[in-house]
């Protein structure tokens, strides 16, 4: 049996060695931006790939999947089955590959909408799933929001239980004092517990993970007080949606850096929230001229390019009580590797700044 394996990062190589652990003689094909296949040929996921080798293993499943705060559920409810004594991994678009998951008894899947294109699975494989929410996003890929979401909802048809809402006032106070004690995550937090108590963990259990959890970097994490002006490293916040909800969750004046490679979604959608909320944008990167269209006339906006420019200028600006906020709204490919690098990056300006 021959396989090819597109592309050959994590989720290549995880995918390789499972087929050749499988007997398949694998080829490995990169830097393709389009790829045509024929009906005759199977295309499968390695998402796909590596549930069917964990079913086959007897790993019972949870999966996850929504356009913001994917991976801090996902972590969360590892981190709880782990305490609670069952042992979980962490894995798919968040954690290892599903591929290279080895000995465990729980595995928790955060499946992204690209991986979604290519799976099928049959009900009932995840013993829970859950959508966390529906913004928009990814539209330079999937070309529409209805097909954004209806991909989203395929993966509730592949569980047992299908957590598509949650009891915010009953459960709010086992998130008391966590990172989901807020009016913007309290929804997520809650569909965690309901996946949680899917896999049988009590309330007590529950509440010990969230007062444990720490949060994963680059989401809303402070850096610190530079020169009286809080600053904030939000850079994992990719789509206009996820920009918004940072806004919302920042107490005071804000001045935002915002821009890189936009994702197809519509930059007025945020156009209220900004006029309210935020002081000034400083726009960098790729769409820095397509945001000022969309912003200029209602907020204060000033095109500066590069990240570094935009902290020196905002940081000109700002006064003692405020807060810079870096939440992009964008992807990061323009300027940088990953979300990853454009926040260490501004968090090592702004120490240089803040001097």
């Amino acid at each position: 049996m021959k396989a090819l394996v597109l592309g050959y990062g994590i989720s290549g190589k995880a995918a390789e060695k499972t087929l050749k652990e499988k007997g398949y003689e694998v080829d490995v094909a990169e830097g393709y931006d389009l790829v045509v296949s024929s009906p005759a040929i199977v295309v499968k996921s390695e998402l796909q790939l590596g549930v069917e080798k964990l079913k086959s293993r007897g790993v019972k499943l949870l999966a996850v999947t929504g356009s913001k705060g994917k991976s801090s559920v996902v972590k969360l409810v590892a981190e709880a089955l782990n305490l609670s004594g069952r042992k979980a991994v962490a894995c798919g678009n968040y954690g290892l590959a599903v591929c290279d998951v080895e000995d465990c008894e729980w595995a928790v899947v955060e499946v992204s909408s690209f991986q979604l294109e290519t799976t099928s699975l049959a009900p009932g494989t995840f013993e829970a799933a859950t959508v966390l929410n529906y913004q928009e996003d990814h539209l330079d890929r999937h070309g529409s929001v209805e097909l954004y979401h209806t991909l989203k909802r395929r993966l509730l048809k592949m569980a047992k239980i299908a957590v598509e809402t949650c009891d915010e006032a009953n459960d709010a106070p086992l998130l008391e004092g966590s990172y989901f004690d807020n009016p913007i995550l309290r929804s997520n937090g809650c569909r965690a517990i309901a996946l949680l108590r899917t896999a049988g963990l009590k309330d007590s259990e529950i509440r010990e993970a969230f007062l444990k959890f720490e949060p994963l970097a680059h989401r809303m994490n402070e850096i610190g007080v530079f020169r009286g002006v809080k600053c904030i490293d939000d850079s994992k916040a990719t789509s206009l949606a996820a920009m918004a909800a940072a806004i919302e969750m920042v107490k005071g004046p804000v001045r935002l850096i915002a821009g890189g490679r936009a994702k197809g979604d519509n930059p007025k959608i945020v156009k209220e929230l900004l006029t309210k909320r935020v002081k000034k944008v400083y726009l960098i990167g790729e769409c820095s001229n397509a945001f000022f269209e969309a912003w200029s006339k209602d907020v204060d906006c000033e095109i500066c390019g590069t990240l570094d420019k935009a902290v020196k200028s905002a940081f000109k600006d700002a006064e003692s009580g405020e807060n810079l906020l870096l939440s992009p709204g964008t992807a990061s490919y323009d300027q940088f590797k990953n979300y990853s690098e454009r926040g260490e990056k501004f968090a090592f300006w702004v120490k240089q700044e803040g001097k």
